[in-house]
């Protein structure tokens, strides 16, 4: 059932690899290994563990590794791709998980109480409906994971009906689309805030405010812009990595640039040896951005809601949708629409002009 497999090490010495396989009906349905530095413990732990094992088809147990909640997630940790790094919410969000009320308890284990209570708990410690939603869609992804990879027991029918209850009691939801879009007398506020600090500032926030307002990029876009990826042109430019669900890395593609995000573009210094147009960091952007709204008496604006209003006034301008995806980039209309709030009184009269 088990085999000892020996390799020599870069360093001269020797390791000793510990393997378990079992087949069913010619099938393999588990899988483990554990590396050792003596051949002796690698077959102490062998032993062991084909005697666990023997036991647990005994009592009929689904066969596979037993990991704590916090091992599980460390091995998933450990498994992400150099090529197809996690965004930082993911990554931080896993971090606490790890340490969280669930740690210790082994996975298998875990049942529809445990992520019932864990789920409430983070509810009243502050967590939105949203957020506490977040941790039980990263513990589904480690337990399939771990499933698929290592055979581990996971309960994943148990987790399935404990956000199945909370769904239901509205403990858990899908993140509130926002449509917050700039109200009179806003956007000359936000601009002449950041003009009267522009001298002092390492940041130009006034043309990136305005950049961001002329052409939908979020601010991790607009400070990955760079000057050799402009075609003036065709009056486009190439925005590497676009955002995307399952593949960022690698994603590039044009976006239209207009007259006003161009004039914009012109006014920035170029730095030798600097290839970005905007060569700052996107978390001092939104940071500054965000530390103004209170200074200005502004409630719940954030950078993002930028993109909201530029993608609503190009359909306002009278651009149709296949036209404005060439300036926001959507994958689709369903993910566009989250960002188009019109105002009725911007929708243009088309049946007039074709009259005139």
């Amino acid at each position: 059932m088990g085999t000892i497999v020996s390799r020599r090490r870069s360093d001269g010495s020797t390791a000793y690899t510990a393997q378990i396989r079992l087949k069913r009906d010619g099938k393999l349905v588990h899988s483990e290994a554990e590396t050792f530095d003596a051949k002796g413990l690698a077959r102490e732990w062998m032993r062991r563990r084909e005697a666990e094992l023997q036991v647990q088809r005994a009592r009929g147990e689904v066969l596979g590794r037993r990991m704590t909640v916090e091992q599980m997630i460390e091995w998933y940790v450990g498994r992400e791709r150099a090529d197809k790094p996690w965004g930082r919410t993911k990554k931080a969000d896993l971090a606490r998980m790890k340490a969280g009320a669930l740690a210790g308890k082994r996975v298998d284990q875990l049942t529809r109480s445990d992520f019932i209570t864990y789920t409430e708990q983070r509810r009243r410690t502050g967590a939105g409906p949203a957020t506490a939603s977040n941790d039980l869609i990263w513990f589904r992804q480690v337990f399939r994971a771990a499933d698929a990879v290592l055979g581990c027991p996971v309960p994943l029918e148990a987790l399935n009906r404990a956000a199945e209850y909370l769904r239901q009691e509205r403990v858990i939801a899908k993140p509130k689309r926002r449509e917050r879009r700039l109200k009179e007398g806003e956007e000359g506020l936000i601009l002449k805030h950041f003009e009267t600090r522009g001298r002092s500032a390492k940041i130009p926030m006034r043309d990136i405010v305005r950049f961001a307002l002329a052409t939908s990029r979020r601010e991790e876009e607009i400070t990955r812009l760079r000057w050799d990826d402009l075609d003036r042109k065709k009056g486009i430019a190439l925005l590497r990595d676009v955002k995307h669900p399952t593949s960022k890395e690698g994603n590039h593609k044009e976006f239209r640039l207009l007259a006003e995000a161009w004039d914009i573009i012109d006014s920035q210094p170029r730095i030798e040896g600097e290839p970005r147009v905007f060569p700052y960091d996107s978390k001092s952007v939104g940071a500054a951005f965000t530390r103004a709204m209170p200074i200005l008496g502004i409630e719940d604006l954030h950078f993002h809601d930028l993109r909201h209003e530029a993608t609503s006034r190009f359909f306002e301008a009278g651009y149709d949708i296949p036209q404005v995806v060439h300036f926001t980039l959507h994958e689709s209309w369903q993910t566009l629409k989250r960002y188009t709030h019109l105002r009725p009184e911007h929708v243009p009269d088309l049946t007039r002009k074709k009259s005139q």
